[in-house]
């Protein structure tokens, strides 16, 4: 399983959100750089970043943080936050994110984003479902929709999209643990997905259980800030010891 740290970004500083509220932030780093040198210092190979002033404004906005990361170090970096247009898209591409980090817009822009798929690959994007009660949440979890986690991913496997992420947002930002069951039954309905869990994740004893019920990759966040999982853990965790 690959372990996924996370670095959500405000005015270019590395924050973390307590349940998407953006009025309940803390600032970890002011250089998003170094934080991610400290990822890939331990062996981590990938990085999920998050422009939450881009997913507000509906534009990508600090996108030259990307760059800044991704011309500095070797993580696969997945990019979210605002894209809503090809010009956008491309943007991420070009500062050198591997994957688009898709949620809100494939919602309300299905025929766009299947555009995308057909012209990028399926293989450039990383499907977002943010769910609240197994129902799809948009806009930075401030729009509930009465669309089905199981049907909007099953919409998008027939597209080609293998690349998902589930967060339950009542989950996130609380170091109270993931939802695991939630997270078997998507593994189990589509198991030919490369499937992420985010959200929750509070130890090491976490990261175990995901692994064991058939995630492929882990995303990680506040565990890592407030030093409930070390660098150190998840570079053993990663060398199998």
């Amino acid at each position: 399983m690959d372990i996924i740290p996370a670095i959500d970004i405000i005015d270019g500083k590395c924050v973390r959100l307590t349940q998407g509220d953006y009025t309940q932030k803390t600032i970890y780093n002011e250089n998003p750089l170094e934080v991610a040198k400290q990822f890939e210092d331990a062996g981590l190979k990938r990085l999920h970043l998050v422009d939450l002033d881009g997913a507000k404004a509906g534009s990508v906005k600090n996108w030259k943080v990307l760059e800044s990361i991704a011309g500095n170090t070797q993580l696969v970096i997945d990019f979210g936050g605002g894209i809503k247009k090809e010009e956008d898209l491309n943007i991420v591409f070009k500062a050198g994110a591997s994957l688009a980090t898709i949620g809100s817009m494939a919602v309300k822009q299905e025929t766009v984003f299947c555009e995308w798929i057909k012209k990028y690959g399926p293989d450039r994007f990383l499907l977002g479902a943010d769910v609240k009660e197994n129902k799809i949440t948009i806009s930075g979890w401030l729009e509930d929709t009465a669309t089905d986690v199981f049907d909007f991913i099953s919409n998008y496997v027939s597209k080609g999209i293998l690349n998902v992420f589930c967060t339950d947002v009542s989950k996130d930002g609380l170091l109270e643990g993931p939802s695991s069951d939630l997270y078997k039954e998507i593994i189990k309905k589509f198991p030919s997905l490369y499937f992420i869990a985010s959200g929750g994740v509070s130890s090491m004893d976490d990261l175990i259980r995901l692994e064991m019920i058939g995630c492929k990759g882990a995303i990680i966040g506040k565990a890592i800030y407030e030093g409930r999982i070390s660098l150190q853990q998840l570079t053993e965790f990663n060398s199998g010891k």
